[in-house]
């Protein structure tokens, strides 16, 4: 049975980290889903996640591929341990005089903040899991949306248990 899998890893902030991690799932022809990496609080480690979709012996056959890669300092697949997910949204909407009160409304409902402000525009931010994000869109289907910018999900471990 095909399903989605959060893989989160440390690995070395080196050059070409990214690229090699980026360069497995290619050669196997296994695609991701979203991606986000950023810098730990120790500069010298990077904290990745990955979300793919697919059995359990393929993702089983990813973790080990990528555990063999020199700059995988730990992994864990949170898919089955209970964690906290987010994704960030930037949405810029036409903001216009009968629909600014309407987006304003909508941002409210949705714990969102405008950040930017034109005559024309609201560009918007909205933090949430992937349903949540999804579900603002489809709340907009009378607004014309401008631009959509996902940053790719990110979670952590609930309670003691952690990556580093």
């Amino acid at each position: 049975m095909t399903m989605r899998h959060i893989i989160s890893l440390l690995l070395e902030n080196e050059s070409g980290a990214l690229s090699r991690v980026a360069g497995l799932f290619s050669a196997r022809a296994y695609n991701i889903e979203s991606l986000s990496v950023a810098p730990t609080d120790d500069p010298s480690l990077s904290r990745m996640t990955i979300v793919t979709i697919g059995t359990e012996e393929i993702i089983e056959q990813i973790n080990k591929q990528l555990n063999k890669l020199i700059d995988v300092v730990k992994l864990i697949d949170m898919t089955a341990d209970v964690h906290v997910e987010r994704e960030l949204m930037l949405i810029k909407v036409n903001a216009t005089d009968g629909e600014r009160d309407e987006v304003k409304r909508l941002v409210d409902i949705f714990h969102g903040a405008v950040i930017d402000v034109t005559d024309t525009t609201y560009t918007i931010e909205i933090t949430g899991d992937g349903e949540k994000l999804n579900a603002f869109v489809e709340a907009l289907s009378s607004i014309t949306i401008h631009e959509v910018v996902r940053s790719g999900l990110i979670g952590i471990s609930r309670g003691e248990k952690s990556l580093g």
